[in-house]
């Protein structure tokens, strides 16, 4: 094929081919750029870009979950408040009792002692009572209560494995250390109340019992918490890894892309101008 054709410029067309490539290549570095990504959709690569797409949504379940954990934390924190209140007003309590149980402890004096236990036996009924959070309660059970009694069943990960906090029976330990006028003003019951094998003594263990377990509960979802947010790290890291883009290493690469378009233009425009120089030949 001639050189010096008019209908086929092969050089403008090389020219051109060149220079639609460099645009492309341009078109590329310039997304890259403007969304930080190497794989910002399936278009860019196909099977990274599915991998990035499960990650993201392992990391925005686990945020659901941390979300979730957070919300029983103010649940199980506010039960172990008021159950340390509890403990409190009930070690109160014991010291009124053994002066009950003194024989030598007699009319007005005594009263006044009834009355005094009574008045920490109401405090420790309010205690139960208002131990909720959120309209949920887990040792709410006493007439007068705030919020739903219930147990939960909390989320704590990514593909939705639970984590159990069982209830307190506010009642029944409530009724266990109530004890009636009858019952305090003879000191030989009372005495019987104290003993190691008392009612009230028993009650002592139980509540040390639930005190631990919900202390260990506030202790699970705080680990939780931290895990979860350490495995998001870990994911997104390997996300970063995967999709993002070396921005030094693109911005590079558009600086000689923008430099190769000025000279392909160039080019392109020299090619075009070849045919004219045949016109010379026919003056």
């Amino acid at each position: 094929m001639s050189l010096n054709s008019v209908n086929t410029n092969i050089n403008a067309q090389i020219a051109l081919q060149s220079l639609n490539m460099t645009a492309s290549q341009l078109a590329t570095t310039q997304k890259t750029i403007s969304t930080g990504f190497r794989v910002a959709d399936a278009t860019d690569d196909g099977a990274a870009y599915a991998v990035a797409q499960r990650v993201r949504s392992d990391v925005g379940a686990l945020t659901s979950a941390n979300q979730q954990l957070g919300n029983v934390k103010g649940l199980v924190s506010t039960t172990l408040t008021g159950l340390n209140s509890v403990s409190k007003t009930l070690n109160t309590a014991r010291e009124v009792l053994v002066k009950l149980a003194d024989s030598n402890t007699q009319g007005d004096q005594r009263t006044q002692y009834v009355a005094q236990y009574q008045s920490l036996m109401a405090n420790v009924k309010t205690f139960l009572q208002d131990a909720g959070y959120n309209n949920k309660s887990l040792i709410g059970d006493i007439t007068g209560s705030n919020g739903t009694f219930g147990s939960v069943a909390v989320i704590r990960n990514e593909v939705g494995a639970t984590y159990g906090i069982a209830t307190f029976g506010g009642s029944a330990f409530f009724a266990s250390v109530n004890f009636t006028s009858t019952q305090l003003n003879a000191a030989d019951s009372v005495v019987a109340l104290i003993t190691s094998s008392g009612t009230f003594l028993n009650a002592l263990s139980t509540l040390g019992t639930q005190l631990n377990t919900y202390g260990a509960a506030v202790n699970y979802v705080d680990n939780q918490i931290s895990y979860n947010n350490d495995k998001m790290d870990s994911l997104n890291g390997g996300l970063g890894s995967l999709i993002d883009a070396d921005l030094a290493k693109e911005s590079a690469k558009l600086q000689a892309l923008q430099i190769r378009q000025q000279l392909g233009t160039q080019a392109l425009s020299i090619a075009n101008q070849a045919p004219q120089s045949l016109l010379s030949l026919f003056k």
